[in-house]
């Protein structure tokens, strides 16, 4: 089974390759992504080059539930709005959603994303690509974003650093705000 790509590995900055057709190689490329995005308990998504694979295939798991879609050959197709900064209301209070990465254990940020896009994608029926469509909006969009990114070789923290956001790490269970150019 893969093992999630911890950064620095340079397998994350690489941009990832269309998925022509489904051969067995990337029927086993996906069913590792599932695993470990199944396994990952705090994990939202996951892309291919998390688990060194340079192809454009990603997963995210359904609101709600243990179940994973994935999605092949993503592309976001329009945005809606404003890039921007999102917060998250807990008992009356206001507080900054924080990205987190499976590549980047115990390290949190702020990141302007799109709160809505409409998005195209493929996925596998039999040994066929089926196109689909979805708008996406909220923590989905979201995620969706920080994946495809990941399918670029784009990670958060260079949005961190270019956008003056807030970064963050996890010690003993407490946030403390971190030094981005520290890592």
């Amino acid at each position: 089974m893969p093992k999630i790509v911890i950064y620095p590995n340079k397998v994350l900055r690489k941009k990832t390759n269309l998925v022509e057709k489904l051969d067995s190689k990337t029927k086993k490329d996906i069913a590792g992504l599932i695993v470990c995005l199944s396994k990952a308990d705090d994990g939202a998504g996951l892309a291919g080059p998390q688990i060194g694979v340079l192809k454009r295939i990603l997963a995210l798991k359904n609101k709600g539930t243990k179940m994973v879609t994935v999605y092949i050959n993503p592309k976001i197709d329009k945005v809606y709005g404003n890039r921007g900064f999102f917060t998250i209301e807990t008992e009356g209070e206001s507080e900054d959603f924080l990205e987190g990465c499976l590549s980047f254990p115990n390290y949190f940020g702020t990141v302007r994303r799109f709160s809505k896009i409409d998005l195209s994608w493929q996925e596998e029926k039999g040994s066929k690509l089926v196109g689909k469509r979805a708008s996406l909006e909220g923590f989905e969009a979201i995620v969706m974003q920080h994946e495809i990114d990941h399918l670029d070789g784009v990670l958060f923290i260079d949005y961190i650093k270019s956008e003056g956001g807030k970064f963050y790490k996890a010690v003993e269970g407490e946030l403390v705000e971190w030094d981005i150019l520290s890592i």
